[in-house]
């Protein structure tokens, strides 16, 4: 070894080891990646991505495996035996499949719109702001991969969502005004979702809990609890109980300095009521139900539907009702100036 150099030390996951074991009787039954990855309704990717330890095995996976390369459960057995501080480390890449069986998943974000309450549009914007920039096949490729988490929103039965947003998110001034007013009115919507719930965190507080950042929380349909913590290059996931306990301790905290649900809804009425030149929001009532348009995503139409289902005391505002109304083509008068999101 050259002076100076230290020597690195790789170190093996549980999860590489299955994936070797896959690899190993995938090989004995004379089958590629291909050929197995077809067999099981899944892309060559996925195959090699467990086959490599970047991709968790799932156990329904595991089981039809087993059957099919006549392995006798031994491929169940290692995904039972991973120990519990590597199982869910390497499943980041993963989460969206917890996420959508999530049973319940509470949210804070500082900086943008969640991204199960985006709309196309702005989904597509926040991904075109990406430095280094990405090619437009795969901006467009991480916009349907966002639209399809929305399914969640279909799902039944219903998850049970609780979402906190910094208030300057709501004033920021990204883009295209009439993409940013779309994106209000859908959030506006949302929040008429029986399952989902919206508060806002004030721009002036005394005191303030979620100062480290955004944070996902969810329990899983084995009512596990998992936590999400997103960064620049790299994301954790977390299923340590004292690790989950004390952030969802943290959210318990950002709940309570957060404004209530209707002071939430209000604030979001008079800030659209602005930026459609209303006088001031008037009383909720339940707007005409319009067909989703071509090219509105699945978890808009349910949002759309839900929002006419409800009853005119709690449907959606004027100011929803008016954009709906409102011509595509005008253009909404700036928003009030405010601190900008910058986009991860």
């Amino acid at each position: 070894m050259q002076p100076g150099k230290q020597l690195r030390i790789r170190r093996v996951t549980s999860w590489q080891l299955v994936g070797a074991q896959l690899a190993h009787f995938r090989k004995l039954a004379g089958l590629t990646q291909a050929a197995l990855a077809e067999q099981v309704g899944l892309g060559e990717d996925s195959i090699a991505s467990i086959e490599q330890g970047r991709r968790a095995l799932q156990m329904d996976l595991a089981v039809q495996l087993d059957e099919l390369l006549k392995t006798k459960g031994a491929l169940q057995v290692a995904v039972a035996k991973i120990p519990r501080k590597e199982r869910y480390q390497a499943l980041v890449k993963d989460f969206v499949q917890y996420e959508q069986n999530a049973v319940s998943l509470i949210s804070y974000e500082s900086q943008l719109i969640p991204g199960l309450l985006q709309t196309e549009a702005y989904a597509r914007f926040i991904f075109g702001c990406n430095y280094p920039p990405l090619e437009e096949e795969e901006i467009e490729k991480r916009v349907a991969d966002r639209l399809d988490r929305q399914k969640i929103l279909e799902r039944k039965p219903r998850p049970i969502l609780h979402f906190i947003l910094e208030e300057s998110i709501l004033h920021a001034e990204l883009g295209d005004p009439q993409v940013m007013l779309e994106q209000l009115l859908h959030l506006r919507r949302c929040m008429d979702l029986p399952f989902v719930t919206i508060q806002i965190m004030p721009r002036i507080t005394p005191r303030h809990a979620g100062l480290a950042g955004p944070l996902v929380l969810l329990e899983t349909s084995d009512h596990e609890q998992l936590a999400y913590i997103g960064g620049h290059l790299r994301a954790e996931l977390y299923d340590e109980p004292s690790d989950v306990s004390a952030l969802m301790q943290r959210y318990g905290m950002l709940r309570t300095q957060a404004l209530s649900v209707e002071k939430s809804v209000r604030l979001l009425d008079a800030l659209l009521a602005a930026l459609l030149g209303e006088s001031c929001p008037a009383q909720h009532t339940r707007p005409p139900a319009a067909p989703p348009s071509a090219g509105s995503s699945p978890a808009t139409a349910t949002v759309t539907a839900a929002t006419a289902s409800k009853s005119p005391t709690t449907g959606t505002s004027p100011a929803t009702a008016t954009a709906t109304a409102a011509p595509a083509s005008k253009s909404p008068p700036t928003p009030p100036p405010s601190t900008s999101a910058t986009p991860r």
